[in-house]
């Protein structure tokens, strides 16, 4: 059986690109080396081989039911949860005095790459109750931290985030999810919450005792649009004063969906204070909530990137094993019909499919593990220039991150599918469910669409351009040093050509938006963060190549030759097949193409 990931390009992510082992010379890690590094990412192996592989087919065939009274999912997943919250994974980030293992987030993003390659969307149990911890203990009261953080860093309680309502999708300006002060009796000070959200992950299970859901809702009287929205802590069960689970709160299932993929995962409706109001309890200040939820979407945008990627990678290497062992047919230059037959991977097409699904997979790796470190720099970097530089990056690749991976690992699942032709097709072999799971990634957490109009009206224009300069800055430091390697030395400049591109195209654009039809102007805005993408991954690439090119120039063995040789031909692939594209979608930004836009309504 082949590996479910390639531990050897985790292993060059990790400590030749990323240079992780010098993390630890940060005050929050010097409890760690790269030995512990390596024995937790160790761990999360062993964990999804033993406990999330032998059921990933039946957590796809087998979803989640409803009674009447209690959600239910298979009894192995929870087996398989608690093994993850016994090891410290489900807190590994965490500081140590809440449970956790104070990791660096990029070492548990790997680890976890593991658990979700094996597992898919069934982990996505811990990483929003991760998500939702994190963002009490940023904008909660120390009360609130006590009583929820604590359960959920030890697996007690798990949580969620409920912010869609079924009349407003993403538009939450127009939730109608209310809140109304509890001025006087036994629950004084928190808030009755009414309303209904749709499409909660997590939002009912059997799994652990509480769930502890994040809602957004408009107090009573609070102005209209997203600066009256505020944020609770809404639980299933009320607790006492000690953390002892109490009676319901008005939470109820009102629906269980039914999903094409990630189907280990529940997606609920759920319905808040059908009589009396939910009890809630007010995180940070009213009308800041929105604000406060922005904490955990954009740590789950960074999550659904990497999500993507890795099932991306997973589809890769099923794939790249299948047609390594899979003889079929011979190449045109065999005339002889009684030569053997020839594994797949030997004709072309099939090699062109396995390197267009290393170049997104791999290249989406980088990036999400790049955004990852971004978000710790933020917080740990040695100095407050790398911390605030760190904090511009990730403030604006975040709609990039979470986009780009979401519609080239489908896309990589697609080609994986038909690298196995029709066993691909079929559910015993895992491809397909691969891509099933991975299709709800370009939607949640923001569409694609709300993705690119975030970075083009509001990323790129925003604080004078900082980040966009921000961004260029750090791509064409790259480029400076490349053109000193006679090896990179044209990729270095076809991506300064691309770049030059993508500024005279931003340039039409910005001064565009200023004096033309806006919703035109914006009407392409989804090729424009394709683009920017394409180019983002294009410079990770070659960030790759160099440390290709230097490992090469040290005469490595034979495997890691081969290791190294592969990771430059994929960056050959990516400025061959990819990178031109930009140009195409510059035109079509450029001249405000309104092909899309002056189609009438009947004329569809």
């Amino acid at each position: 059986m082949a590996d479910i990931l390639n531990e050897r390009d985790l292993t060059f992510m990790l400590y030749e690109l990323f240079d992780s082992e010098s993390l630890i010379k940060r005050e929050r890690y010097q409890e760690h080396d790269k030995h512990t590094f390596n024995g937790v990412i160790s761990t999360a192996k062993t964990l999804a081989e033993k406990h999330f592989l032998p059921i990933r087919q039946k957590l796809d065939t087998h979803q989640p039911t409803f009674d009447g009274k209690k959600v239910h999912v298979i009894p192995e997943l929870k087996q398989a949860l608690d093994a993850v919250i016994d090891s410290g994974l489900a807190s590994a980030t965490a500081d140590f005095d809440l449970e956790g293992m104070q990791l660096p987030p990029i070492i548990a993003n790997v680890a976890n790459a593991y658990l979700t390659a094996a597992g898919s969307t069934a982990t996505g149990y811990i990483s929003l109750t991760t998500a939702n911890a994190n963002l009490l203990e940023a904008h909660g009261s120390k009360a609130l931290i006590e009583t929820w953080v604590k359960p959920m860093r030890s697996g007690r309680f798990m949580g969620t985030m409920a912010m869609t309502e079924p009349d407003c999708g993403s538009g939450l300006a127009d939730l109608t999810t209310s809140a109304i002060k509890e001025e006087e009796g036994e629950h004084q000070g928190s808030y009755r919450i009414a309303g209904n959200k749709i499409f909660i992950s997590g939002g009912d299970h059997d799994l652990s005792e509480n769930i502890v859901h994040l809602v957004l809702a408009r107090i009573k009287g609070a102005p209209k649009g997203v600066k009256g929205i505020s944020l609770f802590v809404v639980p299933k069960y009320l607790v006492d004063e000690r953390g002892n689970i109490g009676e319901q709160n008005e939470v109820s299932l009102s629906g269980l969906f039914h999903k094409m993929g990630g189907r280990a995962h529940t997606s609920t409706a759920l319905s808040f204070g059908e009589k009396h109001g939910a009890i809630g309890y007010l995180v940070g200040e009213e009308h800041q909530g929105l604000k406060y939820m922005f904490h955990m979407m954009n740590e789950a945008r960074i999550f659904v990137g990497s999500m993507a990627s890795i099932l991306a990678n997973a589809g890769y290497q099923y794939s790249l094993d299948y047609a390594k062992g899979r003889p079929q047919g011979r190449l045109p230059s065999m005339k002889d019909p009684h030569s053997p037959m020839i594994n797949i991977i030997e004709h072309a097409d099939v090699r062109r499919m396995l390197l267009a699904q290393k170049s997104y997979a791999e290249g989406s790796l980088a990036l999400v593990l790049y955004g990852t470190q971004l978000a710790d720099d933020q917080y740990t970097a040695l100095s407050q220039t790398e911390r605030e530089q760190a904090h511009l990056l990730l403030d604006f690749l975040t709609p990039i991150i979470k986009t780009w991976p979401s519609e080239y690992g489908p896309k990589a699942n697609d080609l994986a599918i038909q690298v196995l032709g029709g066993h691909g097709y079929i559910n015993e072999h895992p491809v397909e469910m691969f891509y099933r799971d991975n299709r709800l990634n370009p939607i949640h957490e923001g569409t694609t669409c709300i993705q690119s109009l975030d970075l083009l009206a509001r990323k790129v224009p925003m604080n004078k351009m900082a980040g966009y300069e921000a961004t260029l800055a750090e791509i064409e430091k790259t480029i400076i040093s490349a053109l000193l390697e006679p090896d990179l030395k044209d990729y270095a400049q076809e991506l300064q050509q691309a770049i030059d591109k993508l500024k005279q195209t931003t340039h039409v654009l910005l001064s565009a938006m200023a004096t033309e039809n806006i919703d035109l102007v914006l009407s392409n805005s989804v090729k424009y963060i394709e683009l920017f993408g394409h180019i983002v991954i294009a410079w990770l690439w070659l960030k790759q190549g160099a440390v290709a090119v230097k490992a090469l120039s040290n005469n490595p063995h034979e495997t890691d030759m081969a290791f190294y040789s592969g990771k430059l031909q994929a960056l050959k692939y990516f400025y061959r097949f990819e990178l031109p594209k930009v140009y195409l979608w510059a035109q079509l930004l450029s001249t405000m193409d309104s092909s899309c836009y002056d189609m009438q309504l009947d004329w569809f």
